[in-house]
């Protein structure tokens, strides 16, 4: 937990159509608790190729549903407070039209030792893969196309003792 004299000051949770500095929002993040001796961070980027398929990927769009969202992943953030010894997490996630190898997604968590800070930044990357209201449309040379959950993203989650809502 967070002390009074160490209270974020930066918002958990992002949604954002502009780039995010990881390295801005890592000293940040670590500039609000003292007791941090360990940050772990995840940047997730649009790939130039779907998967099995292998079409090369032109653009991919993002849209969410304002407020919604926000609401799902500071409740994903609770999840990981109350479940690993962590100090402070913080996520961005991008939406609206991206390119190959533009950063989509940043969850960055700090705790006191390395461990706590490796498990609570996956579980919060395998709960917004598969929880987080997000909806991803791909543009390639065949057409556009929606892109859906993955059988791998609900079982990564499942392996946190969480099941999948239909959906998500």
């Amino acid at each position: 937990m967070t002390s009074p004299d160490t209270a974020m000051t930066t918002p958990r949770v992002s949604i954002q159509t502009q780039d995010f500095d990881v390295s801005t929002e890592l000293a940040a993040l670590r500039a609000q608790d003292k007791r941090v001796g360990a940050v772990c961070c995840f940047v997730g980027t649009v790939r130039d190729r779907n998967g099995a398929e292998g079409d090369a990927v032109a653009s991919m769009e993002l849209e969410h549903y304002p407020g919604m969202t926000e609401k799902s992943i500071e409740a994903m953030i609770d999840a990981a407070m109350a479940r690993f010894d962590i100090f402070g997490a913080r996520v961005i996630h991008r939406v609206g039209l991206l390119a190959p190898l533009d950063q989509i997604v940043l969850v960055a968590v700090t705790s006191a030792h390395r461990g706590a800070s490796f498990e609570a930044c996956e579980f919060l990357m395998d709960y917004l893969k598969t929880q987080a209201p997000f909806w991803k449309k791909e543009a390639t040379a065949q057409g556009a196309r929606w892109v859906d959950a993955r059988v791998s993203d609900d079982a990564a989650l499942a392996r946190w003792g969480i099941s999948a809502l239909p959906n998500a």
